[in-house]
């Protein structure tokens, strides 16, 4: 898979082959984050409409306060 730097240009090659190796070795899909994003603190019917659109999509989806 090639790793998109448009948003995360402060990870380099190096730091992209030590993720895609752990990535590997748990058998798992990680995903980096710069600074913790704060979740979002929704309310149930913004939550419906979000697991609406989830199985619409076929994906999962996760919000998120602007930091």
């Amino acid at each position: 898979m090639d790793f998109d730097y448009t948003y995360a240009d402060y990870v380099d090659d190096k730091g992209v082959d030590q993720i895609k190796a752990l990535e590997k070795e748990l058998g798992k899909t990680l995903l980096a984050y710069y600074t913790p994003p704060k979740p979002a603190d929704l309310t149930d019917p913004q939550v419906k409409k979000i697991d609406e659109l989830e199985k619409k999509l076929c994906v999962r989806l996760v919000a998120y306060d602007t930091h």
